[in-house]
């Protein structure tokens, strides 16, 4: 197999592209109480299904839009502990920058500095100059790091019945 193309560099972090032995991860990660809470239920109890999503999401993504959400690995001893990287929703004007973390990862600062930098990257490498980002109300950890990375507040919005989400802004 060939190595997952690194995308970028921090100091402690590697974000690469995803492929699908990125499966098991995946399946725990989408799983852990975090994401079921603030991102939610995916259905993916499978390695099987865990392809599909990468497939359908993050892969297809690279390949159509030449970004997508990027598997972020510690430098150190280049382990998988989370994903960030950029989405485009039909129903958003500009791509968002979205990110998750296994829990044994969260509080560490490693969101904050894959998120920085991945906004680096959409702006210097992509020439993406506007970026949104969407998360759950009551996600505060999410909504204080948004704020740390330059984002707004821009609006609420509504893409499921009943569920409101918060919408920032770089602008």
């Amino acid at each position: 197999m060939l190595p997952s193309p690194v995308i970028l560099r921090t100091n402690r972090l590697l974000l690469r592209e995803l492929g699908t032995d990125d499966a098991p991860f995946i399946v725990e990660l989408v799983n852990t109480p975090g994401w079921l809470k603030f991102i939610g239920e995916r259905n993916i109890r499978s390695v099987d299904q865990a392809k599909t999503y990468l497939e359908e999401g993050p892969i297809k993504s690279y390949r159509e839009n030449g970004f997508g959400l990027w598997g972020v690995n510690l430098k150190e001893s280049d382990t998988l502990i989370g994903m960030c990287g950029l989405l485009k929703r039909d129903a958003l004007a500009h791509p968002d920058i979205g990110y998750a973390f296994l829990p044994a990862y969260t509080g560490k600062g490693y969101a904050i500095e894959i998120a920085q930098a991945t906004m680096d990257y959409a702006k210097t490498k992509l020439n993406i100059t506007t970026l949104y980002a969407i998360t759950h109300p009551e996600n505060v950890t999410s909504i204080r790091l948004l704020g740390k990375i330059g984002m707004r507040f821009k609006e609420k919005l509504s893409f499921k019945e009943g569920e409101d989400s918060l919408l920032f802004s770089n602008e």
